[in-house]
């Protein structure tokens, strides 16, 4: 199975772009490597597609019976491992997949999930910066691990790079196969298309030059004799990345040396691949210089290995010889007095006491040295050294473990680590003292003018390619996936693990009983940070604005704490002053503190104003009010601008507690009209009474898919809006799609037998009776037939039986119901501005109160 075979007999040994070919076939696509690789270049590849498929890949890895896991297993046995070995290297493969792991290590290294992205650093100037791929990075494979070169493809790919992984001549084509089924799981072809591995041997110098000299950076594995030999090859200018042996070592103190756990652990790091790795240790250094401490110690590290039941892998011959050499050596030297040979009477193990303190490389499989290292010199004997040292693993007291720590460092040490965990890892650990994903990439800045100073990525303005899907085919949801609603949601909050249950967030119940989403902090702050954008590019100014924070808080509710996210992600000036019912006092903190600016629900804004307006008018400072989870009418932004002097009212984000932050407004918004957040959400709009996305123009219900959201994964949830899609480009250069909201699902009620809209009576009241306060909707059950009263303001309606008549006037359906059928009562109620039902949590005015629902 070494070998993949063409039924004309020719060998195909390469993987090129996710087609398998020969050696001529990949003889001559060298050639035009170059010029392959800047046409690939343009089309970006995100790292959030690449986490994406990496996720699906480890699940289909996690699968017993898939088929793929099967064949990809045979492979490593037919290279040489034994099936558990096998299974081993799946599973560690499959663990590095997972998205949980691959998003905190590009969040660690590159400071979030789209790192390529031209995003602002600076919200007072327009400074963009990003992370932009190396270009061609070409990965040269050690022949002794089957694993390193599909780990660095996967990070070169996170970054965004074409890759070519060249692996030996004599290895298998693992590695083909497991990231030929990583392109088959991306939809869009692009991943397959950045991924090139041939299997050659280094002596095929010609080969070896071509993939080099095209680079723009080579990852070399391998002792220093392989790593200069790749160095010959590659050009001035081109970045080298060598991953050269390390050596590792355990440091104990006297507090631990006689610990079982700790003699535990330091024999499972020496078992555990046979040393095989750069992080085992080789040696285990004792903080003394008495010789019987040493023999004690190895006495019983003895005891510790001979507890392990796990046989050692065979050696090679070469191999072999070196360990032979090197125990004949030590026992020579017995008689000298500088090395003491504890041996295992079946072979299994070997320790060598040396009481000579200098670093030594050890013959591996399990043969670890024991020596001398009084703490005073560590920095003195290991420095030397220090371009080797990798790992430390340390036993000592805890209040020894600083300051030890501190002088390994200083000795050269990359790495400390308890004894038992040393070939352990986290994701976004630094590798070899760097982080590998900067090391593939590059930091590039963009500085421009004020004509960008509501821009706040650059990404949103880049139009698409020819020919390129919109959206992405990695981010279309399945069409067979079910339409989800708010209880679905509920009831996949009970699978998430407790350590990703992080923030519970009730809603505001302004549709029924308050439900809590949970949240992990790193996707609230994904949303946050995102709604913050979406507030500058709406016409915050972070340089002169300062905005009072008046949405509410308590209860859980998400809203203060949102808001209170968002303008910290964008270092906006905040006063934290939070929407109350004293609106006299909420007045004079704004006039005391000079806020300019507004953050607050449409229905406390136009409490404030009633109440307070004297005073804000007073002030005349009040210049700009960004709102949320409501709507406001066209006669209420009419009476704010005109009696009040706000000049601009904008909408600050279209969110909901369940999925986070949808779309934003740009300077050229209107109305209800929004911008979509299409690097974190993909949006259907599905006709009103099936799952089918509506006629073009028409409207619908809106359904939403998110990209970021990883506690729960949520596919295809219905928001409970209604929305149509808005055609066209923005006069603000945005090139993200545009949607419209139309009220929600929950506006249309149907009562004697007719669908009746709250959105359509909203309008009458205001274009045919000049009304601009609030309006509610109350459905009841009475004795001979449904009631529907319309409740006003009664500062804003003088005559409710007249306001009945023109409502009859102005809605044919309800004339028919009402007068026509007798089906339907309906009436004007002019109430006080205290008498309308709100939500408890969020003050949130509700706009349809249907009290034959029970609840």
């Amino acid at each position: 199975m070494n070998e993949m075979s063409h039924p004309n007999g020719i060998a195909h040994d390469h993987l090129w772009q996710g087609a398998w070919i020969g050696d001529t076939e990949a003889g001559k696509r060298l050639v035009d490597l170059p010029a392959l690789v800047a046409d690939e270049l343009t089309r970006p590849l995100s790292a959030r597609q690449v986490i994406a498929a990496c996720d699906r890949l480890s699940t289909v890895l996690g699968t017993p019976e898939h088929p793929t896991r099967t064949a990809l297993a045979d492979h490593l046995v037919a290279a040489g491992q034994d099936l558990a070995s096998a299974e081993r290297s799946l599973a560690e493969i499959a663990d590095f997949l997972r998205r949980d792991g691959l998003e905190r290590k590009v969040v660690a290294e590159l400071g979030g999930t789209a790192p390529q992205s031209l995003t602002r650093t600076d919200f007072r100037t327009p400074v963009f910066e990003s992370w932009q791929p190396v270009g061609l990075l070409t990965h040269i494979t050690a022949s002794n691990d089957p694993i390193v070169g599909i780990f660095s493809a996967v990070e070169g790919l996170l970054a965004g790079n074409v890759n070519v992984i060249k692996v030996s001549g004599g290895d298998s084509l693992f590695t083909h196969h497991l990231l030929h089924a990583l392109g088959t799981l991306d939809p869009d072809g692009h991943i397959a298309d950045r991924l090139i591995v041939l299997r050659f041997p280094s002596s095929r110098t010609d080969w070896l030059q071509r993939v080099c000299q095209a680079a723009d950076a080579v990852a070399a594995w391998g002792g220093e004799e392989a790593i200069t030999g790749v160095a010959a090859h590659v050009p001035a200018g081109c970045r080298l990345i060598a991953f050269g042996h390390k050596i590792s070592f355990a440091y104990v103190t006297s507090a631990l040396w006689s610990d079982e756990q700790t003699l535990s652990g330091i024999a499972d790091s020496v078992c555990r691949l046979d040393q095989q790795a750069c992080s085992s240790p080789q040696v285990v250094y004792l903080d003394t210089a008495d010789r019987e401490e040493l023999s004690a110690f190895a006495r019983r590290l003895g005891d510790a290995l001979d507890r392990r039941a796990d046989a050692a892998s065979d050696p090679s011959v070469h191999e072999q010889a070196e360990i032979t050499t090197t125990v004949l050596v030590a026992k020579t030297e017995e008689h000298l007095g500088l090395t003491r040979v504890h041996e295992s009477p079946t072979g299994a193990w070997r320790i060598l006491v040396d009481h000579r303190g200098a670093l030594r490389a050890s013959p591996l499989y399990r043969t670890v040295w024991v020596k001398p290292l009084p703490r005073d010199e560590i920095i003195s004997t290991l420095r030397p050294m220090r371009r080797f040292l990798q790992t430390a693993g340390l036993a000592a007291a805890r209040g020894d473990v600083p300051g030890l720590a501190a002088r390994l460092f200083t000795a050269g040490a990359l790495r400390v680590t308890p004894v038992g965990s040393m070939l352990d890892s986290y994701p976004g650990e630094p590798h070899d003292g760097l982080y590998p994903l900067q090391r593939y990439s590059r930091r590039v800045s963009t500085r421009l003018d004020d004509r960008f100073t509501h821009d706040t990525c650059l990404d949103d303005l880049r139009r698409p390619a020819d020919g390129e899907p919109v959206p992405p085919l990695w981010q279309r949801p399945d069409p067979a996936d079910p339409v989800l609603g708010k209880a679905d949601v509920q009831r996949l909050n009970a699978s998430i693990p407790p350590e990703k249950a992080q923030l519970h967030l009730a809603s505001g119940g302004s549709s029924g009983t308050p439900a809590v989403s949970l949240y992990t902090y790193a996707d609230f702050r994904t949303q946050t940070r995102r709604a913050g954008e979406g507030l500058v590019a709406a016409g915050l100014d972070v340089r002169t604005d300062r905005v009072a924070n008046l949405l509410y808080a308590g209860d859980m509710y998400a809203s203060f704490v949102y808001g209170h996210g968002l303008l910290e992600a964008v270092d906006a000036v905040q006063l934290p002053i939070c929407a109350g019912s004293d609106y006299e006092r909420d007045a004079r903190l704004i006039v005391r503190h000079r806020a300019n600016t507004l953050l607050a629900m449409p229905s406390y804004i136009w409490q404030l104003f009633q109440n307070a307006g004297d005073v804000l008018d007073a002030y005349g400072g009040v210049k700009k009010i960004f709102y949320g989870g409501e709507h406001f009418s066209a006669e209420q932004r009419a009476q704010l601008r005109e009696r009040h002097g706000v000049e601009l009212i904008r909408s600050f984000v279209y969110g909901g507690t369940d999925l986070g932050t949808m779309g934003h407004q740009c300077g050229h918004a209107e109305g209800s009209v929004h911008h979509l957040f299409s690097d974190l959400f993909t949006l259907e709009i599905l006709e009103v009474d099936s799952d089918r996305p509506v006629a073009r123009g028409a409207t619908g219900r809106l359904v939403f898919t998110p990209h970021t959201r990883s506690a729960p994964p949520i596919t295809r949830y219905e928001q409970g809006d209604l929305g149509r899609w808005v055609e066209g480009t923005c006069d603000c250069g945005r090139t993200t799609p545009r949607f419209e909201l139309l009220g929600r699902t929950g506006d249309v009620v149907r009562a004697g037998t007719y669908f009746v809209n709250y959105r359509r009576i909203a309008r009458i009241v205001a274009e045919h009776l000049g009304y601009c306060g609030e309006l509610q909707m109350v459905v009841e059950a009475a004795p001979s037939r449904e009631r529907i009263t319309v409740r006003m303001d009664e500062g804003g309606v003088s005559d409710p039986a007249a306001a009945t008549r023109t409502l009859l006037a102005h809605y044919p359906e309800l004339y028919e119901a009402v007068t026509a059928e007798r089906l339907l009562d309906l009436s004007v109620q002019a109430v006080a501005p205290g008498d309308f039902e709100r939500s408890a949590a969020s003050g949130k005015l509700r706009t349809v109160v249907d009290r034959r629902l029970p609840g």
